[in-house]
């Protein structure tokens, strides 16, 4: 297996099945490939532009990604990435704080085991079990580089249904990881279609059921206007820092939140 001292890579994880992440990933306007990763898991293997050409570090970009799209799904997003530096993670779920730990590329951890708390109440770990492992990621150990240290994690994941694809792990390069990808049996392409395609597409999920009473009624107002309070400052943010991976984040919770409040008013008048 490959040092994780290497070039950049990322790989999001998503807690749905693809049919309901596609259409949020589509929103990214990033190309990535998607597979299902478990019975409750998909997994998005992006194309890595934004780090590849210089113009953003990974761990920023996987967290924008993750936040944008954790906040308008039922569903928590988990980023994780790496590089030369080191390793780490990066959960996103809904309007809550993000949580990550990262460990320096000797394995050393750099973080609060406060985040590890959250991580396993928002995942529904095992609050002692899957809480112990976590613990054991934190204490120092010569003999675990940042590498060792994500497998682990990846390990503790597998409990709760998370099995990664043949030839996905943490260590290898965008290219790497989308080479693998592409051989899935089911894998999907998952690229900017226009917006009449992802508005099909995401209805077509909505009408199926995957969302319930998060649709419509009084807790899909709520969402949206959520969405639009926050995506609003995170645009005006971005624009100011110049961050591509935080300009889509905005983009896709104002445009979420104008799409919720927009189909509830429609669908209150069928």
């Amino acid at each position: 297996m490959p040092d994780v001292l290497g070039d950049p890579g990322a790989l999001l994880l998503c807690r749905s099945d693809p049919a309901a992440v596609g259409p949020a990933a589509q929103l990214l306007r990033e190309q990535m490939l998607l597979a299902q990763a478990g019975p409750e898991w998909s997994v998005l293997v992006p194309e890595g532009r934004p780090w590849l050409d210089g113009e953003e570090q990974v761990d920023r970009v996987a967290r924008g990604w993750a936040s944008a799209l954790a906040v308008p799904a039922p569903w928590p997003v988990l980023a994780l990435w790496w590089d030369r530096e080191g390793a780490g993670f990066t959960l996103a779920s809904g309007f809550r704080r993000t949580v990550g730990y990262v460990w320096l590329a000797n394995g050393t951890p750099v973080g609060e085991e406060e985040a590890l708390s959250s991580f396993v109440a928002r995942l529904g770990l095992d609050p002692v079990l899957d809480m112990q492992a976590l613990d054991a990621l934190t204490r120092p150990d010569t003999d675990a580089d940042a590498r060792a240290r994500m497998l682990g994690l990846l390990a503790i994941l597998g409990r709760a249904g998370l099995t990664l694809p043949q030839g996905l792990a943490p260590g290898l390069t965008s290219g790497e990881l989308r080479d693998a990808a592409a051989l899935l049996p089911d894998v999907e392409q998952v690229q900017w279609a226009g917006w009449r395609e992802v508005v099909s597409a995401e209805l077509d999920v909505v009408e199926r059921g995957r969302l319930g009473g998060w649709v419509r009624g009084p807790r899909a107002r709520a969402l949206g206007g959520l969405q639009l309070a926050a995506g609003v400052p995170a645009l005006l943010w971005a624009a100011h820092r110049r961050s591509p991976a935080w300009l889509v984040a905005g983009a896709v919770l104002v445009l979420n939140g104008a799409a919720s409040l927009a189909y509830d008013s429609v669908r209150a008048r069928d």
